[in-house]
């Protein structure tokens, strides 16, 4: 008899370590991925601004507003950044935004990540990258990767494919471009604005827009709209891109 019920409860151990996995994905507005661009063409001053811009979303007070809205009123938020197609770092790790507390030890924790820089533009390495990061602790109503850049992809795979594979999952991909006011040097030739870039090529699925930075100097104001919008319990119809300048 006592054989059996050991049967019995190893027979049932693999459901309840299912059940409890389940049980342990909290359930948020939105899984939100900020992937942010250290390649080469964005200088010490340039990434600091980047760093900067995060931070200061997290302490509007409009994001949190825009958190504490939604039907479950949180979200779950984490930040790498990328390079090369097998360079990124995973800087902030996910955490639970729920008010401005939260927020502000999220804006704490980019404020103290270090500053790297690397070579390479690889968006589809981002992609891929961001994608093994959901359903780490938290369930999202919907699954959102953020991504902000100054350059096309020159690394890694096809970007249009990795977009393909987050778009299978159900992931939304927004776009945040960083346009270079300093003119190509000569014999480059001419090159598909980076704007349009993104627009025909990074973003993609439902409600998908992509914001447009006029030089480092408009991040922070375009970073804040940009994740306004996306954490919005429901976002609101807008253009499918808007601009920002300094």
């Amino acid at each position: 008899m006592h054989r059996r019920h050991l049967l019995i409860a190893a027979l049932a151990a693999p459901a309840i370590l299912r059940t409890h996995a389940a049980r342990a994905l909290e359930p948020v507005d939105v899984e939100l991925i900020l992937a942010v661009d250290v390649s080469r063409s964005v200088d010490a001053e340039e990434q600091e601004m980047q760093f900067n811009g995060y931070a200061a979303a997290f302490r509007d007070r409009r994001l949190v507003e825009a958190m504490e809205r939604g039907p479950v009123g949180s979200i779950a938020c984490t930040l790498f950044t990328w390079s090369d197609w097998n360079i990124q770092e995973h800087l902030v790790p996910w955490m639970k935004l729920e008010g401005p507390d939260s927020a502000e030890r999220f804006a704490r924790a980019i404020d103290a990540a270090p500053r790297r820089t690397h070579l390479y533009t690889s968006i589809s390495g981002a992609m891929d990258f961001a994608g093994r990061l959901f359903g780490e602790g938290f369930e999202g109503t919907r699954r959102v990767v953020d991504i902000s850049g100054d350059g096309i992809n020159n690394s890694g795979r096809e970007v249009g494919l990795a977009r393909e594979d987050l778009l299978n999952q159900g992931i939304v991909v927004n776009g945040l471009a960083v346009l270079d006011r300093t003119p190509p040097p000569p014999g480059l030739g001419a090159m598909q604005p980076l704007d349009d870039y993104y627009r025909e090529r990074v973003i993609g699925g439902p409600g998908a827009f992509l914001m447009v930075a006029d030089g480092f100097e408009s991040f922070e104001q375009a970073v804040r709209r940009k994740i306004i919008r996306e954490v919005a319990a429901a976002p609101p119809p807008g253009p499918l891109v808007e601009r920002a300048n300094a």
